[in-house]
């Protein structure tokens, strides 16, 4: 029997690929996407629902980097069709049209309306201001158009003082921040970030509050006033109804505090729950970057100098750990990591003592001063001492003859095992509330299910009288069961 050739069936299935890669839609025009987010908005403040704006919000990475003057101008002559103060006010903070734009446009005849639309809700003018700001700050010469733009709009928010302009105001403070962060001047926006702190904590704003708290902590880590943070940490409560990527950055600068202040199993607590809450790699690669491993390739460039200091760590080699810190010197400084990495030079000689105690059960200490590269015999016996002293190995010095005796290794099951365990349940757990703290129900779904069950219940009360009432079920293929009695 010959085989069957499936080649038709081959093309078919070729042809019907092409057919939908063609029917993809092609993305949304930027003034497209900003009428679209500006209907999102007005949704939200009308039904009270924030969901509708953070979903504005979460565009706001990809949308600014397909911002120019011509879009922001055409979004604004869209979206505000009456020559309104709001209108003006928008389009005086954008350059005019030039000639070419103007020609290029094409004339539509005005559709005439007998009902002229409502002006759009405040919230409208403030995500537009938040776009403008943004695309100010792409050019060092708008700096300060950009500064006065920040303050006019800090100054409209606080004077509306609406509870759902908070998600867009939290955005806002972010912008105003990389205003002076850009132009120099991030120590004089500390004051009105402390203001607005307490406002936001007395009105119960907490998006507005969570997003501030970082904007304190980034500024005060910036200048390296980790007390002043600390002191901030101590005596504010991060809201807990706010989002991810506000835990992320709280829980990032919470780390490199506790990392400071030599606490480093809670800043390796609170860096991996950063690392958890964080965006992937493609949204927000320069934060993670900060915080992540060494497995990511967009990570490759930006950590191979901890990379090499990782490898001189666990290799015990205080040559190859002098060398990396100084060829990655300028890098550490920049990254504010260099007075951590320099502490690292004792855990690098303790890792060496651990390995020659693990392959000598006797070596002298001249050994060990040439095998560490260690100046004396004298530093050599003090932190082999030392190192005794404190666990990281089982041995005892021999003064008399100037060596060092190794003792047995622990077991692998002991008390510490049990401790162990308690740290991975207790993550485990944690991990487990955090997930189910963030999982999202659709609104109202409850009232399906009781509806449904009490139709259930009506139909079975109706069953139960009819068969009451009328003896015997009728059969649908014939007559009354009982008849033939």
């Amino acid at each position: 029997m010959a085989d069957v050739e499936m080649k038709p069936v081959d093309e078919k299935t070729e042809q019907e690929r092409e057919e939908k890669k063609e029917e993809k839609p092609s993305p949304a025009s930027p003034v497209a996407e900003i009428k679209a987010n500006i209907a999102l908005i007005e949704r939200a403040v009308s039904t009270l629902e924030p969901r509708f704006a953070h979903r504005v919000l979460r565009s706001l990475t990809s949308l600014r980097k397909r911002l120019d003057d011509k879009v922001l101008r055409d979004a604004v002559e869209e979206v505000y069709i009456t020559d309104s103060p709001t209108k003006k006010s928008l389009l005086s903070w954008l350059p005019a049209a030039s000639t070419s734009e103007l020609s290029m446009d094409v004339d539509a005849v005005p559709t005439p309306s007998k009902q002229t639309p409502p002006e759009p809700v405040p919230e409208c003018d403030i995500y537009f201001r938040l776009l403008i700001l943004h695309h100010l700050l792409t050019s060092p010469s708008n700096y300060p158009k950009a500064m006065e733009l920040a303050h006019q709009t800090v100054e409209k928010m606080q004077t509306l003082n609406r509870r759902s302009m908070d998600p867009i105001a939290a955005k806002i403070w972010y912008a105003v921040e990389r205003t002076y962060e850009l132009s120099g001047e991030l120590a004089d926006a500390r004051p009105l970030f402390l203001a607005a702190q307490r406002t936001a904590s007395l009105r119960h704003d907490d998006e507005t509050q969570a997003s501030l708290i970082n904007r304190l902590l980034r500024s005060y880590l910036h200048y390296s006033l980790y007390d002043q943070a600390d002191k901030l940490v101590s005596k504010t409560s991060f809201p807990t109804s706010a989002g991810n990527p506000q835990f992320a950055r709280y829980h990032y600068y919470l780390g490199r505090i506790k990392a400071v202040q030599l606490n480093y199993t809670a800043a390796h607590t609170t860096l991996q729950q950063a690392i958890r809450r964080a965006p992937s790699a493609k949204t927000a690669p320069g934060f993670y970057q900060a915080r992540s491993l060494f497995r990511h390739p967009v990570l490759e460039k930006a950590l191979s100098g901890y990379f090499d200091i990782v490898k001189a760590v666990r290799n015990g080699s205080l040559s190859q750990f002098q060398a990396k810190l100084s060829k990655h010197a300028t890098q550490f400084e920049a990254d504010k990591t260099y007075t951590l990495i320099v502490r690292l030079r004792q855990n690098v000689i303790k890792t060496g003592i651990r390995r020659l105690s693990l392959s000598y059960s006797r070596i002298a200490l001249r050994d060990i001063c040439v095998k560490l590269h260690l100046d004396s015999e004298e530093d050599a016996e003090y932190i082999v001492g030392k190192a005794i002293r404190d666990g990281v190995i089982e041995g005892r010095i021999v003064h008399e003859r100037g060596w060092m005796e190794c003792g047995g290794q622990k077991s692998g099951y002991g008390p510490e095992v049990s401790d162990v365990f308690g740290r991975r349940i207790a993550y485990c757990l944690e991990l487990h509330n955090q997930s189910v703290k963030a999982m999202r129900y659709p609104l109202n779904a409850h009232r399906k299910e009781i509806a449904a069950a009490e139709g259930a219940r009506e139909r079975e009360k109706e069953l139960v009288k009819e068969i009451e009432e009328g003896g015997d079920v009728e059969d649908e293929d014939g007559p009354d069961v009982g008849e033939g009695f």
